[in-house]
Formats: C-alpha cells, structure tokens, sequence
C-alpha cells in the first residue's frame, strides 16, 4: 500500500486581523478593560447616517489603561469566555 503525498502543499495563510478604534468604560477587572467601539453608517432606506456601538472586553497584560483613553485593540484567539480582543496601543490618555 502506498501513500500518496500532495506534491504542492500550500501553507496555511491565517485571514487579516481585525483592527478597532474605541474609548476605555470600565478598567476596574485585573488585566481587562472594557472597550465602547462606535461605528457610522448610513441607513439603507432613509439616508441618515445612524451610531452603533459595541462593547468589547480587551486583555490589557500590563494594566495601562485608564478609564477614558483613546486606545487600538486587536483580534486574537479567545482568551476567556468574553475576551476576545487584546490591547495593541493606548493612543490618547484621558485628561
């Protein structure tokens, strides 16, 4: 019995990871921040552009960020049963 092996195997290439832009409600837990993300869009019927926000729960491994500030976060694999995001950087410290 032989094997037959792929001659050209391709690599596995992982997809773009996602990139957002948000403001920092909640830094109370140890190591995760809570993170508002807004989004603009404009309604498909009426035309008028309409807010959404998101919240989302981001590790922050060094414990920099503050209650508003201006921070990026990243995707990345789950890290518990709601994080699934990780800080990259604190753009603007809150005043």
């Amino acid at each position: 019995m032989s094997t037959v092996l792929n001659p050209n195997p391709r690599p596995k290439v992982r997809g773009a990871r996602k990139v957002r832009q948000g403001r920092v409600t909640s830094a109370a837990m140890n190591k995760t921040i809570v993170v508002v993300v807004e989004r603009r869009f404009k309604h498909p019927l009426y035309k008028k552009y309409v807010r959404r926000s998101k919240k989302l729960h981001v590790h922050d491994e060094k414990n920099e960020a503050g209650v508003g500030d201006t921070v990026r976060v990243v995707e990345c694999r789950p890290l518990s049963k709601t994080k699934r995001w990780r800080l990259q950087a604190v753009l603007a410290k809150a005043k």
